[in-house]
């Protein structure tokens, strides 16, 4: 199965490693999902441990080593994830889940993506990441 990561799994698996994310992350090591993510969502989780917890840069730079980080999406998967009501900054997330054939989008942002929790849009079914591990264990 393959995972596309929003960057607050991301920030929560660099800084929390008993936590969910990173139980995504020991599943993936372990052969039983692929993780993936986007320079978008990495920056913006890297910048977030720098300002809110530093000492878990480090920790997210080793999960690295299990998650492939794609492209961008194009411009025109982000026109349309917009058109799904979300923000311009979460957008190209969903794009780029798309862009790279997921089968779940990993998200704990209830705010922008919580409506469409449960929802599949081209192929990406929107999940929280207790969902996700659920469907993995």
């Amino acid at each position: 199965m393959r995972l596309f990561l929003d960057a607050n799994v991301l920030f929560t698996a660099g800084h929390n490693p008993e936590g969910r994310s990173a139980a995504l992350v020991a599943l993936a090591q372990r052969g039983l999902c692929s993780l993936y993510t986007s320079p978008h969502a990495l920056e913006e989780a890297q910048r977030n441990l720098h300002l809110k917890l530093p000492a878990g840069t480090g920790a997210l730079e080793g999960l690295l080593e299990t998650i492939t980080v794609g492209g961008e999406a194009s411009s025109s998967l982000v026109k349309w994830a917009l058109e799904q009501g979300l923000p311009l900054k979460d957008a190209p997330i969903l794009a780029a889940a798309v862009g790279a054939s997921a089968d779940l989008l990993v998200t704990g942002d209830r705010k922008h993506f919580g409506p469409l929790y449960g929802s599949t849009l081209r192929g990406v079914e929107i999940v929280t990441p207790a969902e996700a591990l659920a469907r993995l264990l």
